[in-house]
């Protein structure tokens, strides 16, 4: 007898942001999930995916999954909880949600979220929720500001060549990103121009990554020096003939300003910063010039530096300079955010919006949470969160005061969660939810240009239950300002979102999966005039009053009165010193997302411990050992944990890849004990990679 063949089902990604891969979901007889492929029929996704979600069904059906609603029973921490009904648990949060609005007011209330799914209709429907209820708004300053500023302090807009266009590219430029662990299919586009064309991969960052090992050139830099070495790139192409001077006076505000300031910014003196040799920053300059179907692959490692919005916008100026963004094949890329036009009224409500509600900064939780005037705004303290989609004991800045602010007694903390985070730990009500193929959302990616459907593709066990319906219940239950928004499931809320986005209709994108937005050539590579007032590329930005897709309400912050008028290196850096003397960069691990995936057995494996990677002869400064367990500290506080001989770094730099749980280190700090939150130039944001430690024997 043939053994039956499974069938499939489609989804898309909700974990990384850039990728939004195109899923085939394998069906198995009993209604269970097998394996997870990507699609070959999306032509960015291209029939690769990650490891990590490969084998989804290993998270969707892990043992230790939260099925049932819990009441905390011991002290706030201690993981003590017990079993409670879904009715008597949100009776209960309404019950002391509009104890703590009549007693501080309701922006004491502050509904707290992140991406822990990208899905449009799930993770931004708690907005809604605030703005009706006239609870505390969220600055978002984790992960893109910095990025995203800089990129579009020159382009003006947050779009770019299609990234499919690596593929028939000549040369790609692989920067500030690691996508063998984070955005694989990258990696899919990359190596298929190698291979077809015999297109060269540079590749630069900190450390010598799993990317830079597949690159034919890899360049070592040190961390926050960047701009650096863009300008000194810039200074050869000018020198020797490469720079486009037609496309220059038509597609630029001042390049004459530029050719005469970048005129001292040598390679030899670029060499000095960023501790690569002059030959190698000429190497690389020269082919760059000379290899005009040059893409530059500009990742999210800019947007974790003090100075990542200038660095950004320094090696996105050497496009400009090439003139590459003429060609199939070239230009520069960041994130394709502004090609979605997306109507998303109906999910989050804008009409309800307060304008004098104060937006705090999700970085600054631990200085919110503990009474912190200059992080409150001015208004009152925060005594009841619902917290979706993120993390935050494990993953915000200034760990020691995260987690002091949520052992607050009189904090009352909802968290809504699939597995018994650090942070769900530390609530009061634990709230079971879905995973993204047991409900219906929508997805953009960042990284190309599909917006995809992600169909609830099985059944949730008995408990969990997904974000909407849990917005719905509890703003019915708060009395929150009447909007039809709370009377529509997940697909009501995707079909007119569609419908009024110019999109078609939710039955047409289930025919269809995805949508492909990619503007035409001309409009991509800015052909047409970039996306300024007056058309041009900007070596000059504005800072402080430049255009920028996540600016805070009384923006700017950070020094930003310092920042340079043209590119150039920038040392706002968080600097060593005698008594910190390594640079700690918190870079992603491969088999973890974030705090994702640090609960599956497989990736726990794969990662083995967490450990901080150091050059031999660093460590010897200092009577480490390879292995050794080491303590790694600042002002902020101090972790043990490994430590591991990697040679491919500079000197002085550390790096301790994946966020693993605080627990998973022997004292019970993790990595983030040791980042800071202080806002940075000109927008905001965190530095998680931009810190000062020391490091000695345990």
């Amino acid at each position: 007898m043939n053994k039956p063949v499974p069938t499939t089902a489609f989804s898309a990604c909700p974990h990384d942001c850039p990728s939004t891969c195109a899923l085939d979901v394998e069906l198995l007889e009993d209604g269970r999930i097998g394996r997870v492929r990507g699609s070959s029929l999306n032509s960015y996704t291209a029939g690769v995916i990650c490891a990590k979600v490969a084998r989804y069904a290993e998270r969707l059906y892990h043992p230790d999954r939260l099925l049932k609603p819990l009441r905390r029973v011991g002290t706030k921490g201690e993981g003590r909880f017990e079993e409670i009904s879904w009715e008597a648990a949100l009776d209960l949060i309404a019950e002391k949600f509009l104890a703590v609005e009549a007693e501080f007011g309701a922006q004491s209330v502050w509904p707290y979220h992140y991406a822990g799914t990208m899905g449009l209709a799930q993770r931004d429907s708690i907005h809604r929720f605030r703005h009706a209820k006239g609870y505390s708004l969220q600055f978002d300053s984790f992960c893109t500001n910095m990025a995203w500023t800089g990129y579009v302090a020159g382009t003006g807009k947050l779009a770019g060549p299609d990234p499919r266009e690596m593929a028939v590219s000549d040369q790609i430029v692989i920067w500030g990103t690691n996508p063998v662990a984070t955005q694989v299919n990258v990696m899919t586009h990359a190596i298929a121009a190698r291979k077809k064309r015999g297109a060269n991969i540079i590749v630069v960052d900190v450390y010598r990554t799993e990317t830079m090992k597949q690159a034919d050139i890899g360049l070592v830099l040190k961390p926050g020096t960047d701009a650096a070495l863009a300008c000194a790139i810039m200074h050869v192409l000018f020198r020797d003939g490469f720079a486009d001077r037609e496309y220059l006076e038509k597609y630029t505000d001042c390049p004459a300003d530029l050719e005469a300031h970048l005129a001292s910014r040598t390679p030899e003196w670029a060499a000095a910063i960023t501790g690569l040799s002059a030959a190698q920053i000429e190497e690389v300059a020269r082919l760059i010039g000379a290899v005009k179907k040059t893409y530059f692959r500009l990742g999210y490692g800019f947007t974790r530096s003090r100075n990542g919005a200038v660095g950004m916008h320094a090696a996105a100026s050497i496009g400009a300079v090439t003139g590459c963004w003429q060609y199939e094949g070239g230009g520069v890329f960041h994130n394709n955010g502004a090609i979605y036009e997306l109507n998303k009224a109906m999910i989050e409500a804008p009409e309800l919006k307060d304008p004098t509600v104060r937006a705090l900064d999700q970085s600054l939780i631990g200085r919110i949470l503990t009474g912190d005037e200059a992080a409150l705004l001015g208004g009152p303290e925060v005594h009841a969160m619902l917290i979706q989609n993120t993390n935050p004991v494990s993953v915000a800045p200034e760990q020691e005061l995260v987690k002091k602010g949520f052992a607050r007694e009189d904090l009352f903390t909802v968290v809504h969660e699939q597995f018994m985070t650090e942070t769900a730990k530390m609530a009061d009500i634990v709230l079971p939810a879905t995973q993204f193929l047991e409900h219906d959302d929508i997805y953009k990616g960042g990284g190309h240009q599909y917006l995809m459907l992600g169909p609830k593709v099985v059944d949730a066990p008995e408990g969990p239950r997904e974000n909407i319906l849990v917005i719905n219940e509890l703003a019915r239950r708060l009395g929150a300002k009447d909007h039809p928004g709370f009377e529509m499931s997940a697909r009501d809320h995707i079909d007119w979102m569609l419908r009024n986005s110019g999109y078609g209709t939710l039955a047409e994108l289930e025919a269809g999966r995805w949508v492909d937005l990619q503007p035409d050539f001309e409009t991509a590579h800015f052909l047409n005039g970039f996306g300024h007032a007056d058309g041009k590329f900007h070596f000059r930005p504005d800072w402080g009053r430049s255009a920028a897709p996540n600016k805070p309400l009384g923006a700017p912050m950070g020094p930003w009165s310092t920042m340079p008028e043209l590119p150039d290196q920038w040392d706002s850096i968080e600097r060593t010193d005698e008594r910190h003397p390594f640079r700690l960069v918190t870079a992603p691990a491969r088999s973890f997302l974030n705090s994702t995936f640090n609960e599956t057995a497989t990736s726990v494996a794969k990662e083995k411990r967490p450990e901080v990677w150091l050059r031999s002869e660093d460590a010897a400064r200092f009577g480490i050992a390879d292995g050794d367990l080491v303590k790694m500290g600042n002002g902020r506080g101090v972790v043990t944990l490994h430590a591991r001989f990697y040679e491919e770094l500079t000197p002085g730099t550390v790096i301790s890849e994946g966020i693993w749980p605080n627990e998973a280190f022997p004292d019970g700090r993790g990595i983030n004990t040791l980042t800071g939150a202080d806002p940075v130039a000109p927008y905001g944001g965190a530095a998680f990679h931009d810190t000062a430690v020391w490091i000695r024997k345990a």
